[in-house]
């Protein structure tokens, strides 16, 4: 497996709304709501130092006050935290394209994620990859799973099996991503990187996926926060 000291900074979206969270997102954006003790974003760095991450620069927008605040003073041991604020909504694409510049990056390789994500994927898998594939950006892929319980039904329409919410045979992009810093002028200026940056490398042969079967979660509603906040441990 390869060596994560290659991996130093990181760039985490942390400007979302969230408004399926409503109303624990009314005055904080959505990274900002607390699971088992803390801010899920507070979880999510933690899993960044803890894969040899040393810095990471917050992406803020909506009450990017909040976040400033909070990381005013050290509040990850072994981890520098510096926030860049939008002065308007860019998008995702955007926004990491204007942290990469604002906070004035020299790594060659970069990890960029959405801050609402809580995963135990290991990097250095994503790296090892990365670094056989040569590719210019790689890819967290989480294995769907059905909201729903599945009914089996055989050819004479006889109910054969029920099975509750079963994994999918397809992937969703999991927000966690390796960039070489050469892609990011690529990224819009406004706008999001998903449906113009990443289908161009694929074309290019450059982007790589991993399929991760780590845990992995994006915090979209209060069901899914209660199930993450039960599954996490008040950070030390």
């Amino acid at each position: 497996m390869s060596d994560v000291s290659a991996l130093k900074t990181a760039l985490v979206l942390a400007g979302g709304r969230g408004e399926r969270l409503r109303p624990l997102t009314d005055d904080r954006p959505k990274p900002m709501v607390e699971a088992a003790g803390a801010p899920i974003l507070v979880h999510h760095l933690r899993w960044l130092r803890d894969n040899g991450i040393e810095r990471a620069v917050v992406l803020t927008g909506y009450r990017h006050e909040v976040i400033d605040a909070y990381f005013s003073t050290p509040r990850i041991e072994g981890l520098q935290v510096h926030c860049v604020a939008e002065e308007r909504p860019l998008g995702r694409g955007g926004a990491f394209r204007n942290g990469f510049a604002q906070a004035r990056i020299a790594d060659g390789l970069v990890v960029a994620t959405n801050g609402d994500v809580i995963t135990d994927q290991p990097l250095a898998e994503m790296l090892a990859l990365h670094e056989h594939t040569s590719a210019l950006v790689t890819l967290m892929l989480s294995q769907m799973v059905s909201p729903y319980g599945v009914v089996d039904v055989d050819d004479a329409q006889m109910v054969v099996s029920f099975v509750e919410k079963p994994t999918l045979p397809l992937w969703v992009n999991a927000g966690v991503y390796l960039v070489d810093a050469s892609v990011f002028p690529r990224f819009p200026a406004e706008g999001d990187h998903e449906t113009s940056t990443f289908p161009a490398l694929a074309k290019e042969a450059r982007i790589a996926a991993l399929k991760s079967r780590a845990y992995w979660t994006s915090v979209e509603s209060q069901k899914e926060l209660r199930e993450v906040a039960g599954r996490l441990q008040v950070p030390g």
